[in-house]
């Protein structure tokens, strides 16, 4: 029991400090990046924003999969955990707020990539191997993905209507009085650092160490509480590697910005299943020098409904005229409290 309540413990202290970490640090570094490269609000949300929110992930899925004991299985659950919540619970609490018309081009686009990703995940997974050439397609994609940004706004042209969230969001987060002192002690511990690319590369250290620490919690709660590590990385790890993501998109949702906050949740899920998983098996598969196994047997339900969300989402969208509507966000959520409950009881 003292070894469930410490790993949970080291859990939650990592989740806060990856949010810490990836909040005041390693997003800052990236959107000044951005900036001095000039990139749109396109090529930025979905190149190095996506790297921003997806980071964690990304780091728990090359842990899992280079750690000792096979635990590649913590790593492939928390993308496709994590692709579920951003889509269902996300999307869902943003349309739970207010109702405003989004712009659809943008929109459209990434639920057509986010769907081919689907269907190559499944098609790649289903003999229980990676090959270097499915795993190479992956980030192909993804850099074809980033690319037809450019070509699809020149022939579906649209404007920004919704402008980035100020700085002033960040503070309006820190509500709660324990909160805030907890977060003046870990500035004073990493103290914030005025060279963009310095600040960069230290965010990337960090969160390597923190995600490395959740997987080691993670293995040991399995252990502990007798449950499968992909259950625990598809539920647990995936809504605590989420949990900032939902909160910004709400704050953004409020803000009258919606669309900004649906882009950024399918962007994200187009950058953790094309590079969350080709860049890490890519890695794996060099350096090993064989295909990389996978475990996809207790996936085929979190697979089936990844691709039946997104056409339900667009189907709706098409129906309410590219609208938020409280009618779209109670319907994700409640496919996802379903998922849920069929994890745990099955």
């Amino acid at each position: 029991m003292v070894d469930v309540v410490l790993s949970s413990f080291g859990l939650l202290a990592s989740f806060y400090f990856l949010h810490f970490i990836t909040e005041f640090y390693f997003i800052p570094s990236l959107d000044e990046l951005a900036k001095k490269l000039k990139m749109s609000s396109d090529m930025a949300g979905a190149t190095l924003m996506a790297v921003g929110s997806s980071a964690p992930e990304l780091a728990v899925m090359l842990f899992a999969i280079f750690i000792k004991g096979d635990h590649e299985a913590i790593g492939i659950g928390t993308i496709v955990g994590s692709a579920l919540f951003n889509l269902l619970v996300i999307i869902g609490m943003v349309m739970l707020i207010g109702k405003s018309k989004m712009v659809w081009q943008p929109i459209l686009r990434d639920l057509i990539f986010y769907g081919v990703s689907i269907v190559l995940i499944i098609l790649f997974f289903s003999d229980g191997y990676i090959s270097p050439v499915e795993a190479s397609v992956l980030v192909i994609v993804y850099f074809i993905y980033v690319g037809m940004m450019y070509f699809w706004r020149k022939y579906f042209p649209y404007k920004d209507l919704e402008q980035p969230i100020a700085e002033e969001t960040v503070l309006e987060k820190e509500s709660g009085i324990l909160k805030k002192r907890i977060n003046e002690v870990l500035h004073r511990l990493v103290p914030k650092v005025s060279n963009i690319f310095i600040a960069f590369l230290l965010s990337i250290v960090i969160i390597s160490g923190l995600s490395w620490l959740l997987v080691h919690f993670a293995v040991k709660l399995s252990t502990e509480l007798d449950v499968p590590e992909i259950f625990i990385g598809l539920t647990i790890i995936a809504m605590g590697t989420s949990i900032p993501d939902l909160l910004s998109s709400v704050i953004s949702a409020k803000k009258g910005r919606p669309g900004m906050a649906v882009n950024n949740a399918i962007g994200s899920n187009v950058f953790d299943l094309l590079i969350g998983f080709g860049f890490p098996f890519l890695l794996l598969i060099f350096i090993t020098g064989h295909p990389a196994e996978v475990i996809s047997e207790n996936l085929r339900v979190s697979f089936a409904l990844l691709f039946g969300s997104v056409i339900v989402l667009a189907i709706t969208l098409v129906l309410n005229r590219w609208r938020t509507g409280k009618g779209i966000g109670f319907l994700l959520i409640a496919l996802y409290i379903v998922y849920l409950v069929y994890e745990i009881i099955s």
